[in-house]
């Protein structure tokens, strides 16, 4: 097999070694028949790096990298407790990357980092490329965490405290906990350290406090590892944030984040953070064929605006969390 940092085009901070490129040793061999041969440099390239991207090898279905992904050894995961619109695409794991409108940039995270629990494996197939836009752009959780003040790592060390608001301004709590259950949402919420209410209109609020530094458990290394900058009230656009907050009332916003012992956190904080986010950015383009395999900790996502079509699919697997750390 090829390995090379350099043989594609991409953006990166100085010293990035994200990711890294492996494509096949000869024309038109399938990513299912190569796994087992590739299995070792991957797990290898992801405790270095974080992340590797597959190029060039065949990937005829959806099928094909559902077989891949599966056949690092952790059954695929469902996709729950959603903060985001995804659709299953196939019975075993598969999903639609998140479902935003095309003009809107979904900011850099770690998948369900505003959990307790998340998985370690995450990857994307690049089914068609978009004509333009449309990168997944990628950052190291490690140098995140490296480059962040002093001050916020500080602030934010003993957690992060989400408050989402279920309902017509948000993504319906039927659809986050995939039931109908009033009884089945309170079992998964209680398991999960998750407070509860239900508000006299029928719909749900939840507040749980979760990790935003974390300790990968194969390095040891600190991570900066939450999902803040998306729920914080700052993430709104301007007018958008006007109006919900009038509507609503703050304590009734759709999603929002506090400090671990509820107090508010103001907006000039999450510039720093998100000024510290853009500048460990790695940025390359899709080609249709791709894997991208990452490992979920060490490495998080975004998604880029685009225009024309895009199919990105997504499976996730291995769970780990801190269940029992708050």
């Amino acid at each position: 097999m090829n390995e090379t940092l350099t043989r594609f085009e991409r953006t990166a901070p100085t010293g990035s070694d994200l990711p890294v490129l492996i494509t096949p040793a000869s024309a038109g061999q399938l990513l299912t028949d190569a796994a087992f041969g590739l299995r070792h440099r991957i797990d290898e390239a992801l405790m270095l790096a974080g992340g590797v991207l597959l190029r060039d090898f065949g990937v005829p279905t959806i099928e094909s990298f559902q077989q891949f992904a599966a056949s690092f050894g952790h059954p695929l995961l469902k996709y729950e407790f959603a903060s985001t619109p995804r659709s299953a695409v196939s019975a075993t794991g598969v999903y639609t990357s998140t479902e935003y409108p095309a003009h809107q940039h979904i900011p850099l995270h770690n998948e369900q980092a505003y959990t307790r629990e998340w998985p370690m494996k995450i990857w994307f197939h690049c089914v068609t490329a978009s004509p333009v836009g449309g990168e997944t752009p990628i950052a190291d959780s490690r140098a995140i965490h490296r480059r962040m003040p002093q001050r916020i790592r500080s602030l934010f060390e003993p957690g992060i405290l989400y408050v989402r608001n279920y309902g017509e301004f948000d993504v319906p709590w039927q659809k986050v906990f995939n039931t109908d259950s009033r009884a089945e949402v309170e079992a998964f919420c209680r398991r999960a350290g998750i407070r509860w209410e239900w508000k006299p209109d029928g719909d749900l609020r939840t507040q749980q406090l979760c990790q935003a530094v974390e300790t990968h458990p194969a390095t040891g290394e600190k991570l900066w590892f939450n999902q803040a900058h998306l729920f914080h009230v700052s993430n709104l656009q301007a007018e958008v944030r006007e109006s919900l907050e009038e509507l609503l009332g703050i304590e009734n916003l759709p999603r929002n984040v506090f400090f671990a012992d509820g107090t508010r956190i103001d907006d000039a904080i999450f510039d720093e953070v998100r000024a510290v986010l853009a500048a460990e950015t790695v940025s390359f383009r899709w080609q249709e064929g791709d894997v991208l395999m990452l490992d979920n900790m060490l490495v998080a996502h975004a998604r880029a605006p685009f225009q024309g079509p895009r199919k990105v699919v997504v499976a996730m697997a291995e769970p780990h969390g801190n269940l029992g750390n708050f």
